[in-house]
């Protein structure tokens, strides 16, 4: 049976948010920030593909629009390192930031976990509690408030590698957003090496890593036709997600191929 933590929900009301809280985060994240960027280009050789996809999207999409980043999830410091390719000014507007998904059980044991992962705009999902839960509700008022979200929809870190099934909460959150989010799938080889899977779970460096943006998945027609032709709340969560998988599937046949590539000729 999965483990709860009795940790009060550590994120404030959406719509009053105190002075103090957004101190907080205006320090939380730049300072994360500034280790990704230590990780991923200092200390190893972060090599980014499509880059320009991501920015375009942080940086001038509409206000109203949404926007979701999923990606594999292969190690524990894929959160933050990955956002170590974004400019340095995007850690110092808090508000632009994603927020992203974490283990109820692994960073909300302790109450000052609960509030540095809190202020790092991450947000608590009790894994086993289904795609109906607080923190899946969270996600989509923030997607409604125009906010960027990233996801690791394989639900855990993917020891072996091997293509998994993704959760239906993807799904749940594209199809309930009232503005159809803009949806950008992104796969990454190499991210265990910088944090090994393994005792002692020390970081390294010198390691290569790839990381390839893909294209946005263009889902509001098929939201729209879903809508109108009545399915269920299960075939939408379904269908989205089946859509954004096997996107998901190329991208890592790309971004392997790349990545030995890369290696090959190093």
């Amino acid at each position: 049976m999965m483990t709860r933590v009795d940790i009060n929900w550590p994120l404030p009301e959406l719509q009053q948010p105190c002075k103090l809280w957004r101190l907080g985060s205006s320090l939380v994240i730049p300072l994360v920030g500034t280790f990704a960027k230590l990780m991923a280009e200092w200390l190893n050789n972060l090599q980014v593909y499509n880059r320009e996809t991501l920015l375009e999207a942080l940086d001038n999409r509409p206000p109203n629009v949404p926007l979701i980043t999923v990606s594999n999830h292969n190690s524990c410091l894929d959160e933050p390192t990955v956002w170590g390719t974004l400019k340095w000014s995007h850690y110092f507007k808090p508000s632009k930031m994603r927020w992203s998904i974490a283990a109820h059980d692994i960073c909300f044991t302790k109450r000052s976990h609960a509030l540095f992962f809190g202020l790092g705009k991450v947000i608590p999902v009790i894994r086993g509690n289904g795609v109906y839960q607080k923190a899946i509700d969270f996600c989509i008022e923030r997607l409604n408030e125009g906010d960027w979200l990233h996801i690791f929809p394989e639900g855990k870190v993917n020891l072996t590698k091997e293509f998994m099934r993704i959760k239906w909460g993807v799904g749940r959150i594209v199809s309930e957003c009232k503005v159809c989010p803009i949806v950008i799938p992104m796969w990454h080889v190499g991210m265990d090496n910088i944090l090994p899977n393994v005792e002692p779970y020390r970081p390294k460096t010198g390691n290569r890593v790839t990381l390839l943006i893909g294209h946005p998945i263009e889902l509001a027609d098929v939201v729209q036709k879903l809508r109108k032709e009545r399915r269920t709340d299960a075939e939408q969560r379904k269908t989205i997600t089946d859509i954004i998988q096997e996107e998901m599937r190329l991208l890592k046949e790309n971004a392997e191929k790349l990545h030995y590539r890369m290696l090959r000729q190093s």
